[in-house]
């Protein structure tokens, strides 16, 4: 039987989203900076049983050799960009079920902080907030921003943020006690100072002592998301994600993931099916095969090649603009960001030419399944990809800019998901974590390493 699958959307505030499409008349270089737009945007997902909105976001931006090409800036490539964190209240005051993911890096920012502003948002919320874990995303124009000497390589920034996550599960899990906010009027007791513990971490990264100032939230801490899909980045989200967000492109290799994930979490101590797999998605739909197809080659067609080397080497590290279209690319790594060049190079695969890569990349970027068709056709595609693979969820991404992309999915296809029982009527439950794990609670399982970090019941006797 195939199972039902969670729903998201993939965005990030920008005009734009991946490859330029802001100029066309059904961009979004009028709205992208109109919180009416994303309020607009977040009731229609839940009016239509999504579970959760993902918000992609970077301090970078892309730079090659420490200068900013002019197509960066002329064609907004990843520029402008606003914070979406300070979004999520508003959405979440138009909303009421839809669930919210931000990310939020581990080499600029300081746990204590990211503590806070993501148990605040789960208060404001409702417990409907969710963390995407980076350690980092343009790195060397994060790095000069910031006055960063020196980051570290792609796998050590995984250890930095294996420390990160544990300091913020500390204060999340081990800061306060339940029952510890009473609101006490008549003894004059906000809350009782004997069920608040501070935290004394000493680690090599992170010192950190002092109590948590947040109270304890619907969920306490918010549902854990991790996007790289590198070995390193795979055994992170192992150890410390809930959800993975990963970007299949075929079936076969998107099921090799999962099943990696899963064996990894399972070395981990914990259950097969604690992190839910997510993959991305962009579909074009409509009426008539030959009506998306249409659609698809006018996408298609803005995207230029000039573009696409800018944007990988953004990400990458790896400037290919001058570079001979038809020289192989021989195998490579990059400390900037590995994922995407693993999608292109991979051991013992045929080297692809660097016009293969380019021409690849300015088509895909760095989205997930391409699929273009009818209703049916379209319907049939995330079946296969959904049984083949045995993701557990899936994510779609904006095409022109604009609310089509998702108001044609809605109405073409998710009925046909719903009456074929891939899709459910809604989110189950209130939180954000039921919405993608039903057979859970709102609050970390067990089985998680977090979990370490609350009181054991004979302390807490112990302390009473």
């Amino acid at each position: 039987m195939t199972k039902r699958i969670a729903l998201g959307v993939f965005e990030t505030i920008n005009p734009t989203n991946g490859m330029p499409t802001w100029n066309h008349p059904n961009g979004r270089a009028d709205t992208w900076d109109d919180p009416r737009f994303w309020t607009s945007l977040a009731v229609k997902l839940e009016d239509a049983g999504f579970d959760f909105l993902f918000f992609a976001d970077t301090y970078g931006y892309p730079t090659i050799d420490g200068q900013v090409p002019d197509e960066t800036i002329a064609h907004s490539i990843q520029f402008p960009a606003l914070d979406p964190m300070l979004l999520i209240s508003a959405l979440a005051a138009a909303t009421e079920r839809l669930g919210f993911v931000v990310t939020s890096p581990t080499t600029v920012e300081k746990p204590y902080a990211t503590a806070r502003r993501f148990a605040s948002l789960d208060h404001f919320t409702s417990g409907r907030i969710g963390w995407n874990i980076v350690t980092g995303s343009s790195q060397a124009t994060t790095d000069a921003l910031f006055g960063i000497a020196d980051s570290g390589t792609h796998d050590s920034r995984y250890d930095v943020a294996d420390e990160f996550v544990d300091v913020c599960l500390q204060l999340w899990e081990g800061g306060w006690e339940d029952g510890a906010e009473v609101r006490d009027r008549d003894r004059d007791v906000y809350a009782d100072p004997a069920k608040l513990h501070r935290i004394d971490h000493a680690g090599p990264h992170f010192p950190v002592s002092g109590q948590f100032v947040v109270p304890p939230s619907e969920q306490r801490t918010p549902v854990l998301f991790q996007a790289g899909t590198s070995d390193r980045g795979r055994a992170f989200a192992a150890r410390n994600a809930e959800s993975v967000f990963i970007q299949g492109q075929t079936i076969a290799r998107a099921a090799e993931h999962v099943a990696d994930i899963r064996a990894k979490a399972v070395a981990h101590g914990r259950a097969a099916d604690a992190v839910k797999v997510v993959t991305g998605m962009t579909v074009v739909v409509a009426p008539t095969h030959d009506e998306a197809v249409a659609r698809r080659a006018e996408l298609e067609e803005m995207y230029a090649m000039a573009d696409a080397a800018v944007m990988f080497a953004g990400f990458t590290g790896v400037d290919l603009r001058d570079v001979d279209l038809d020289m192989p690319l021989t195998d490579i790594r990059s400390d900037q960001g590995q994922t995407l060049i693993d999608r292109f190079v991979r051991p013992g695969a045929p080297v692809p030419s660097v016009g293969e890569v380019l021409d690849g990349f300015r088509r895909k970027a760095n989205r997930g399944f391409q699929i273009t068709g009818s209703s049916d056709e379209v319907a049939d595609e995330i079946q296969a990809i959904v049984e083949g693979s045995d993701v557990d969820g899936i994510m779609l991404e904006p095409t022109f800019g604009d609310l089509g992309a998702y108001e044609d999915f809605i109405s073409l296809v998710l009925p046909i998901l719903r009456e074929r029982g891939i899709a459910g009527d809604g989110p189950i439950g209130a939180t954000l974590r039921e919405h993608l794990h039903p057979a859970g609670t709102a609050r970390l399982p067990q089985d998680h390493p977090g979990a370490r970090f609350r009181i054991p019941a004979d302390e807490m006797e112990r302390i009473a």
